[in-house]
């Protein structure tokens, strides 16, 4: 781990700095760097890094850096998905940078950066991100109140931001999973293969038992989570190589969440079973127990994990995998929530960890990916809000419109300070339905389905644009968010989605929305600073060009007549109170 202690006198700090090569850049506090060579006691069999030693070295280096933050021991609470896109050879080096991205309460998320550097050719290359959420502890284990993180760069700044919709997607991750196994038949389809050589899910069931040792616990006595993972990551190996009598390389982890901490002298009790196996993979479960000397005393559920293996040929591609034959009742369930799982995880994989020039524009909508939505729909406004680069164009009267040039896209922000409360502000302008009362672009907005109290969707319909015969519609999906904490800001994200009750029309033109919205922050009880933001499309670009350049004042004539439209709903709203 890069840091040390500064040494005591003078002279020693100058001998100190004369060692190093030169002074590195201020970073963020917080941040933890760790070089590993990779041995061959680090390997498997084809000399390749152990995914069970990375995840030990990943939770070291992201523990080392919670705890710089809290400044008191912190303990592995969750991890969230790991998608590894390379292996790493004996001889290279694995480079791991950690910094936290958040401090909520008693907890924070670090964001971990993997990567490995070939010391011969000199080439560096991404093995993965993950990130983890760490827990503080007090004496006796009490929960300690953590200092809030101030970000600094337009990087940690977007981290910072994101971290909240991250934390929220978190606590309704087993509530998606429940939905989306009600929603579907009972009978999950089964591939068309020919199933007559189908492995019966029993013969790969894999269960083995580890003493926890000192070595295996960190400076408080508890097992490392990473160590725990790396126990889970082997009993995974087996179990998948049981299925397909060949070495299986591990593809990525679903989140692991620690339900309960385990101490020296437990004895952690590993089961793995392949649930399901698909054409080219396979889903491994994976459950650790704890329990100490007496045998008496029942077993603990420390965690659960969820690991997707393949099989790779000479070439490198995934070969096709033997068909799993369930057992009877859990292995049914098991079976079937493999397969929810995986349609989870192509979710998150392409709707959330994407960048957002990569995700189709109008994605389908549906039950079952409406977390991961309404997380890029949010995070994708916050990304734009929290860029660094944005200029201001114009200026009129209270009205500020700024830009933000990209290879891509051209953005713009209008913004105004208004009298009246954010919270008032925020309810006003998060329904569409009253927007064309302000805006004169829109004739009308149909609410289609209320998904929960923070999820609407639209159908928009708008006026024409030059050059256009037909008025636009739009399904436009609109996602709220309260202030997480002091400081952040009321969002209303919107984005368009797809729905099957309402294909595209001939008697409109449909239009796209990528991302756009309102950020409200409060500078005092009775005063907001109200900004509007847009990712211009290319349908839009001349409108907003012209605003721009100063050949119309259509857009801050528009949020002028915003302005007033809150103001008379905040005198509406008082009248009514003083009538009450």
């Amino acid at each position: 781990v890069q840091g040390w202690a500064s040494p005591g006198s003078p002279e020693e700090r100058e001998e100190a700095q004369g060692a190093m090569a030169s002074p590195s850049p201020a970073r963020n506090p917080t941040e933890v760097q760790m070089s590993q060579l990779v041995l061959p006691c680090h390997t498997n069999h084809r000399g390749e890094l152990s995914t069970g030693q990375l995840l030990k070295w990943m939770d070291t280096a992201a523990c080392l850096s919670a705890e710089r933050h809290a400044g008191c021991p912190c303990v592995t609470a969750s991890m969230d998905d790991i998608y590894f896109e390379h292996t790493i050879s004996v001889g290279q080096v694995v480079n791991i940078k950690a910094k936290v991205n958040r401090a909520f309460n008693s907890s924070m998320e670090v964001g971990i950066q993997v990567s490995y550097e070939d010391l011969c050719s000199g080439k560096h290359c991404s093995i993965c991100k993950a990130y983890a959420t760490f827990v503080a502890q007090g004496p006796m284990g009490s929960k300690v109140r953590l200092e809030p993180l101030t970000p600094q760069t337009e990087e940690e700044k977007i981290e910072y931001s994101i971290a909240a919709e991250r934390r929220r997607m978190r606590l309704v991750h087993k509530d998606t999973l429940k939905d989306l196994l009600t929603s579907s038949s009972q009978e999950t389809e089964r591939e068309t293969r020919d199933g007559s050589g189908a492995v019966p899910a029993e013969r790969t069931r894999v269960e083995s038992v580890e003493l926890v040792l000192p070595p295996h616990a960190n400076h408080q006595g508890n097992t490392f989570g990473g160590q725990i993972m790396a126990w889970m990551e082997n009993v995974a190996t087996i179990a998948a190589s049981r299925l397909c009598h060949a070495h299986p390389t591990l593809r990525a982890i679903e989140m692991f969440h620690f339900r309960g901490p385990s101490q020296v002298g437990d004895r952690l009790v590993l089961k793995a079973i392949v649930n399901n196996a698909f054409k080219n993979s396979m889903e491994v479960g994976v459950c650790a127990e704890a329990y100490g000397q007496e045998m008496s005393i029942s077993r603990r559920h420390i965690n659960s994990a969820f690991m997707t293996f393949v099989v790779l040929d000479q070439e490198g591609h995934p070969r096709t995998l033997p068909m799993v034959a369930p057992e009877p009742g859990d292995g049914e369930r098991r079976y079937r929530e493999a397969s929810a799982r995986k349609k989870i995880r192509l979710d998150r994989k392409y709707v959330v960890s994407c960048k957002q020039t990569e995700v189709p524009l109008s994605v389908p909508w549906d039950q079952s990916n409406k977390v991961y939505l309404s997380y890029n729909n949010v995070s994708a406004l916050k990304m734009l809000v929290a860029k660094a680069n944005w200029a201001l164009a114009r200026e009129k009267e209270k009205v500020r419109m700024y830009t933000l040039e990209e290879d891509k896209f051209l953005s713009f922000r209008i913004e105004m300070s208004v009298c009246i409360p954010a919270s008032r502000a925020f309810s006003l302008l998060s329904n569409l339905r009253r927007r064309h009362e302000w805006d004169s672009h829109y004739v009308s907005a149909e609410l289609v389905q209320k998904v929960d109290d923070d999820d609407m969707i639209y159908h928009v319909v708008s006026q024409k644009l030059r050059n256009e015969n037909k008025p636009q519609d739009f399904v436009i999906l609109a996602s709220r968010r309260k202030p997480c904490s002091k400081g952040d800001p009321y969002v209303v994200a919107f984005r368009s989605v797809t729905l099957p009750t309402h294909p595209a029309r001939a008697e409109f033109t449909r239009g796209e929305t990528l991302c756009s919205g309102f950020c409200i922050w409060p500078e005092s009880e009775e005063m907001s600073k109200v900004a509007y933001y847009n990712q211009a499309m290319p349908g839009y670009l001349n409108y907003v060009t012209t605003n721009v350049a100063g050949l119309s004042s259509d857009i801050c004539s528009t949020f002028e007549a915003c302005e007033k439209f809150l103001l008379k709903n905040k005198e509406d709203l008082i009248s009514r109170l003083q009538d009450f």
